[in-house]
């Protein structure tokens, strides 16, 4: 009889016993312990410490506070500024933010910026832990206790105070800038749809932040996101149509695309704030009349369509108001750009794996757009609807990841293997276009520095000697390279707009880790 032949180990069973003896060895100390490498699988990509990156994200906006700064600043290296910005117009406009690496306070990127941050904390505020939070709303907060003094005067709204081209001709800290603080505003004789729309939109989300635990603060802010949407409705046009207010914001901030968008933005915002039917009303009576139906795949500071689209299409999703329909339909067609394997037209991305889009700081583009492709697979995922892309139909957990994707590749799994958010991991931009940053503190340097003395800081090959902890800088262009210049502004400067929507993407990850996985309790 012939000898019985042992059958040949499956490759289960081989598996089985590397991990077993991967365990043993691990487990008596013979090996550091048992990793993919040793299994014969690829090692896994770096696991990213979301809350850390959470918490300086947040952080970031203490270090963009204009004004007199409050008992419990953390950026310490600040010190108040711009304590009398208004007294040009005979007003008090202290307050606000920086919008970036300068010392003028544009009202329209300040005031998407803070409908984005507080939009965060409404989808994502339960993902925060409670001292994020707290910090998350105090960010808000700081920025619409601004925005109400900019309403509080009748008949008028002030949108900027800086003369940009004075203060871009100097390098000099904002707690010693002597540029003029000129104050621009818009009015019945010169309107700004645009500014006062997306000031209605921010001052509506923020009074759901403070609604629990401030419930007349939200009431302030609700009723004056009324007052700024009649504005905005009543005296119809953009605010960089004005000779002069064009020569003030221009070409900083244009309103490139129109003031429509922001109508609809205000009007939705108001909808979904104070339920009120009105503006359900009016979204639905002006929709197609204010461009609704434009297609769009960008979401910013100057195009709000395709964020309306998904703001919007909630009521539909949630079986609410049929009637909006339409803006799921146009919500879709959005993501689907967005979609490698849809046969749409695509969104470009680099060979790294990053969303691109010309023009510069593309960050602001990679944040924003990771922030409405989780908020639509948190609607989606409530309901039976996924995304119709033609012959695909894509899910919410596609979207989780692919919004994930796009933020582990801005804290570091990218081909420069560097952090673009300041602060986060080992390697990150020493040379960011700040003003701020790049000059010596003034608690270390009291001495004022005057407009030209800064310019041997800014010509300077050397590391900001004040890390912004949390900025993210606009990040590498198309072909993934970031060369760490401060004089490419383009590349190296954050915004504050960059950073609101990614607080909320942040949170989601710090509840979601892995997106798209079964998670049991």
């Amino acid at each position: 009889m012939a000898p019985r032949v042992a059958p040949r180990p499956s490759s289960i069973h081989r598996l089985c016993v590397r991990i077993l003896l991967a365990s043993f060895l691990a487990a008596h100390r013979l090996v550091p312990s048992c990793s993919a490498s040793f299994l014969g699988f690829p090692a896994a990509a770096k696991r990213h410490d979301y809350r850390d990156a959470l918490a300086k994200s947040i952080l970031f906006f203490e270090g963009q506070r204009s004004g007199r700064l409050p008992p419990g600043q953390r950026a310490s290296w600040r010190g108040d500024s711009g304590v009398s910005d208004g007294a040009a117009a005979g007003v008090d406009l202290e307050g606000g933010y920086y919008d970036a690496g300068d010392n003028v306070k544009f009202g329209f990127p300040m005031a998407f910026t803070t409908t984005m941050l507080a939009w965060s904390v409404i989808e994502f505020g339960g993902d925060m832990p409670r001292d994020e939070r707290r910090h998350a709303a105090g960010a808000v907060r700081w920025a619409t206790d601004y925005l109400l003094k900019t309403l509080a005067h009748p008949s008028v709204i002030f949108l900027q105070v800086g003369d940009p081209w004075k203060d871009h001709d100097c390098w000099e800290r904002p707690e010693d800038m002597d540029t003029e603080r000129t104050v621009y505003n818009v009015s019945a004789g010169r309107p700004g749809s645009d500014i006062a729309g997306e000031t209605a939109a921010a001052l509506a989300a923020a009074s759901m932040v403070f609604r629990d635990d401030d419930p007349e603060y939200a009431e302030t802010l609700l009723a004056s996101a009324r007052k700024a949407f009649e504005f905005a409705d009543t005296y119809k046009g953009a605010y960089s149509d004005d000779p002069d207010l064009r020569a003030g914001g221009c070409p900083f901030y244009c309103d490139f695309n129109g003031y429509q968008d922001e109508l609809l933005w205000g009007a939705a915002w108001l909808r979904r704030a104070s339920k009120d039917d009105t503006f359900l009303q009016y979204i639905q009576n002006n929709g197609k009349t204010l461009g609704a139906e434009d297609s769009s795949n960008e979401f910013g500071w100057d195009n709000k369509h395709a964020g309306l689209n998904v703001l919007v299409s909630k009521e539909f999703i949630e079986g609410e108001v049929l009637s909006l329909q339409s803006y799921k339909e146009f919500a879709d067609s959005f993501i689907c750009t967005l979609i490698p394997e849809s046969s749409s037209p695509h969104i470009t991305y680099t060979p790294g794996g990053m969303l691109y889009k010309p023009g510069g700081s593309n960050m602001q583009h990679v944040t924003s757009i990771s922030f409405l492709l989780l908020t639509y697979a948190k609607y989606l995922s409530k309901s039976s609807h996924s995304v119709d892309c033609g012959d695909i139909s894509v899910g919410p957990a596609t979207l989780q990841r692919q919004a994930k994707k796009q933020v582990d590749y801005l804290l570091g799994d990218n081909p420069m293997k560097m952090s673009y958010m300041i602060g986060y991991g080992d390697r990150y931009p020493q040379r960011i276009h700040h003003r701020g940053s790049s000059l010596p503190s003034i608690k270390d340097h009291p001495q004022r520095i005057a407009c030209k003395e800064g310019t041997p800081y800014y010509n300077s090959s050397g590391a900001n000697p004040n890390p912004l902890i949390g900025a993210v800088v606009g990040g590498p262009g198309e072909d993934d390279a970031y060369e760490d210049d401060r004089a490419d502004f383009r590349k190296s400067e954050p915004t504050t707009y960059i950073n609101a929507p990614l607080v909320g993407v942040l949170a989601f990850l710090v509840g979601n880790p892995n997106p798209g996985r079964i998670r049991h309790y």
